[in-house]
């Protein structure tokens, strides 16, 4: 591993994540659709140019493997926002106060897939036969959430936030953006701190399908991290664009199960089946969007039929 890349690149999410929370959202406020389509744009574009730059460093095949992996994790992030919806909804976090904590999740987030993709990257280092386990993981996965079991739990039945329950010290109500707040009895969390502790456990949840999935593509642990990284720092204006639209890509969850039995297979498949790094780029990027198009399809002819758009089928 190039230390030098990692430190620039450390300093590159650090000086984007300052300018978010010290600048542009000093202020608490209610993120609006328009503004969450100007990050998202933002987010999308910025990986788009770190892809790029991907190629020009490492060449072709390097970027093309990287974009590939950004899209994996891009699109298996749209199940973190509707359980990030859930957590809210669980802690009743006003939506002014939602993007301070999730910043400080995705701030948690990186951290912990660092170490995991750092672990990861060892272990298969030394032991090509955990690919296979890996692979054969996904096709387990992606065959359960064809079937509908994968859809999210109760935020407050994890056993992480049962834990926190039990042994923080918390108060009922908000305090501001505070997580922490004094009080005559004593320092208190509030919600807002056991709605990150739920969030950051369900990040671990997604991490032990997500990680394996980009490890089916490379086992460079650059750009297995930074792809994930991209796709963790787009999550919270992803958050305020979709959180309500679950019902519009109803059949985006086939889509992502179809990309893990894909990738699985062809980390079972590996020593036999040489895959391109263009063709598997190709394939997930058909597979998603016939899914997103079927769903929107869907969508709309329901919408014409007098159907709020909004509304379960």
């Amino acid at each position: 591993m190039d230390p030098i890349a990692w430190l620039a690149f450390a300093g590159l999410i650090g000086l984007f994540l300052a300018l978010d929370l010290g600048v542009l959202h000093r202020e608490a406020h209610v993120v609006p659709p328009r503004e969450a389509l100007r990050w998202t744009a933002l987010w999308v574009g910025l990986a788009g140019a770190f892809g790029l730059f991907v190629g020009w460093w490492r060449g072709g095949e390097a970027s093309l493997t990287w974009f590939t992996g950004y899209l994996i994790e891009y699109s298996l992030s749209v199940d973190n926002v509707f359980v990030f919806a859930l957590v809210f909804g669980a802690f009743a976090v006003p939506p002014r106060f939602q993007h301070r904590v999730l910043f400080w999740g995705v701030l948690g987030a990186l951290a912990m897939r660092l170490v995991l993709i750092v672990l990861g990257a060892s272990l298969v280092a030394r032991y090509d036969w955990i690919l296979l386990l890996f692979g054969a993981f996904l096709v387990v996965t992606g065959l359960r959430m064809a079937r509908g079991g994968d859809e999210p739990g109760d935020p407050e039945a994890n056993p992480t936030v049962r834990f926190a329950r039990r042994h923080l010290r918390a108060t009922s109500e908000l305090h501001g953006q505070r997580f922490i707040v004094a009080t005559a009895a004593g320092r208190r969390a509030t919600p807002l701190l056991l709605a990150l502790i739920a969030l950051e456990a369900s990040d671990l949840i997604f991490a032990a399908d997500s990680i394996p999935a980009i490890f089916g593509l490379t086992t460079d642990p650059f750009i297995v991290f930074t792809s994930n990284a991209f796709a963790i720092l787009g999550l919270r204006s992803l958050y305020f664009l979709l959180a309500d639209a679950r019902e519009r890509f109803r059949y985006l969850p086939l889509g992502l199960a179809a990309v893990l039995i894909f990738v699985g297979v062809k980390m079972l498949l590996g020593g036999l089946v040489h895959i391109s790094p263009l063709a598997s780029l190709m394939v997930i990027a058909v597979i998603l969007g016939l899914a997103v198009g079927a769903s929107l399809r869907r969508d709309g002819r329901h919408g014409r039929e007098g159907r709020p758009l909004g509304e379960p089928r």
